[in-house]
């Protein structure tokens, strides 16, 4: 090698810092996302780790192997935690715990009693199980940016096969102790597996941080907050490329009376039972249906395979529920209906736009004739 092996290990091991000093900084600018603070966290230890263990190369001891490879498993853990994190989006400490634990108790104790050769083959095949855990833990958000992500496990796998490989050379060595740390063509190797990976792991999850927040704002941008469902701006970018088939039902409910709830009620409550009419439609809704908020107290469903009376049906349900439900608010003698207006596609075929205005036709019509009941725009289909 060019340079000498002390060298290039103390590099791994700064630049796995300041990797995590960029991740930090980027945590700071999103705070509310932690996994970025979790792998800084891991990082940092994995690189003071690795600093650490370049002393016990020039000056071999157990007492700087032990605190250096118990940094490395700690950070490790954190890094799986990491994953876990990005994941499940819940807190990994209790997974964090646990795994720095058995890892250390794995990796430790023949090095803690003097078997500085042997010692060794635990501590690598530790590290590559863990290194293979975190891939693991990345692999099971794959569909998030499965480019990316792919791209981050096979990094992880490939240096924890190195380690892997380490920990069998040593183990065919077969010597209990050594005066020096273990090098050959393995660690070299290993060596040049981490300068090669550790700056594509640091740049991959920062890439990955980046594609979430994108996904997140996007999200954001088509999903009414206050209801979960999709927003008028999503529905129509769902529908409006292609016409609507004339077993598509497009359904659109309005609250009836809604703006005396809010005077009489408050603010508060009206967005109780906006929630409330949310929750009748989900429930109801038919498998593969697409919900929006529109605006207001007014809602659409579309649904791709109905006829007229399943369309009838569906609606008085999702009307009853509500009602049903808005009883249960809590409020002594409190009652809210809803009506609604429905309209299909036609042979020729029709844009959305023109399908949603039909059923809003409808809806007016529902309206007209005192409410809390269900019209079509085409009552022949009814005869």
């Amino acid at each position: 090698m060019l340079l000498d092996y002390v060298t290039l290990l103390a590099a791994v091991g700064i630049s796995a810092a300041c990797l995590s000093g960029m991740i930090f900084i980027s945590w700071l600018m999103n705070p509310k996302d932690s996994f970025l603070l979790t792998c800084a966290a891991g990082g940092a230890l994995c690189g003071a780790g690795l600093l650490l263990y370049g002393f016990y190369v020039v000056s071999p001891h157990e007492l700087i192997a032990v605190p250096a490879f118990g940094t490395v498993m700690t950070g490790l853990a954190v890094l799986v935690g990491a994953g876990y994190r990005f994941r499940t989006h819940r807190s990994p400490r209790r997974l964090v715990i646990i795994t720095a634990v058995l890892a250390n108790l794995v990796a430790l104790p023949a090095l803690m009693a003097g078997y500085t050769g042997l010692g060794f083959v635990p501590v690598n095949f530790t590290a590559a199980a863990l290194l293979f855990f975190i891939a693991w833990q990345y692999a099971g958000a794959r569909s998030h940016a499965p480019t990316a992500i792919s791209g981050l496990c096979a990094l992880y796998a490939i240096t924890g096969a190195s380690f892997a490989l380490c920990g069998l050379m040593v183990a065919i060595d077969g010597r209990p102790t050594l005066a020096a740390a273990p090098n050959g063509w393995a660690e070299d190797l290993s060596l040049l597996v981490m300068i090669a990976c550790v700056p594509g792991i640091g740049a991959v999850t920062l890439t990955l941080n980046q594609t979430r927040l994108a996904s997140e704002l996007h999200r954001a941008a088509m999903t009414d907050s206050l209801t979960g469902l999709m927003n008028r701006r999503a529905l129509f970018d769902a529908l409006s490329a292609a016409p609507v088939a004339q077993e598509t039902a497009v359904i659109v409910f309005d609250i009836d009376r809604f703006k005396s709830i809010n005077d009489t009620h408050g603010h508060a409550v009206g967005d109780r039972v906006i929630e409330t009419f949310a929750q009748a439609m989900m429930r109801d809704a038919p498998t593969g249906a697409l919900m929006a908020r529109l605006g207001g107290e007014e809602f659409a469903l579309v649904t791709f395979a109905a006829s007229a009376d399943e369309a009838l049906r569906l609606a008085e349900q999702i009307c009853h529920a509500f009602t049903r439900r808005a009883a249960g608010l809590g409020m002594a003698g409190f009652r809210s209906t809803a009506s609604a207006g429905f309209a299909f596609g036609v042979a020729h075929g029709a844009t959305f736009e023109q399908v949603l205005s039909e059923a809003d036709k409808a809806l007016y019509a529902a309206k007209r004739g005192g409410r809390n009941r269900v019209m079509s725009a085409e009552p022949r289909l009814f005869g």
